[in-house]
């Protein structure tokens, strides 16, 4: 983690002294910070997917709802990295709008794991 912040510090040291004379320099520079970043943070992933293979061995879990938090993770990594891109560039408002409907698209991609989820509640209150 300590190299990520590294490249990061440097990226907006670069980025500042670049601020005052190229200001399209400054903003190439975070972006080109933000995706080396991002494919170097990627690696953590195969880390994760190897610890929910783990988790599904241990408790019997339907591979539909893994796959669903799979794509809330990809979501939300996505919404964050294209929202702050926006936000450095000066736009806020699309910044805020990719936020909205990142939230929404996790809201819809979740239901049916809520939906089962309060079935399951039922048939026990019920029961």
């Amino acid at each position: 983690m300590i190299s990520y912040a590294l490249i990061g510090v440097a990226a907006v040291i670069l980025a500042i002294l670049f601020k005052k004379g190229k200001e399209e320099y400054s903003l190439y520079i975070s972006i080109a910070a933000c995706v080396f970043i991002f494919f170097l943070g990627i690696g953590k992933l195969e880390v994760i997917l190897d610890a929910i293979d783990k988790l599904q061995g241990y408790i019997a879990l339907n591979k539909s709802y893994m796959g669903v938090l799979i794509k809330i993770i990809g979501i939300t990594y996505v919404t964050e990295f294209s929202a702050s891109i926006c936000k450095d560039s000066g736009y806020s408002a699309i910044s805020e709008q990719i936020e909205l409907v990142g939230k929404l698209t996790i809201l819809a991609i979740s239901m049916p794991i809520l939906l089962a989820l309060l079935e399951t509640i039922n048939n026990f209150l019920t029961a």
